[in-house]
């Protein structure tokens, strides 16, 4: 099924979870917020959040600073 991330055009099987798209991505275990057709997801729910087709993904990564 296809989705957005970031704007950019994403093949993913169906059923794919929030977690499962970032480990694709090559993001587990980093620090991220990830907004799924414009509703923030918690960090709690990425194993059981699944995906849809045509979903819009935002990914913003946390940097830190001082």
């Amino acid at each position: 099924m296809e989705i957005l991330v970031n704007g950019t055009p994403h093949t993913i099987a169906a059923d794919t979870t929030a977690a499962q798209l970032l480990v694709i991505l090559d993001l587990q275990g980093k620090r991220l917020a990830l907004e799924i057709n414009q509703t923030l997801v918690p960090r709690s729910q990425f194993d059981t959040f699944v995906l849809q087709p045509h979903d819009t993904v935002e990914i913003v990564h946390a940097i830190g600073g001082g």
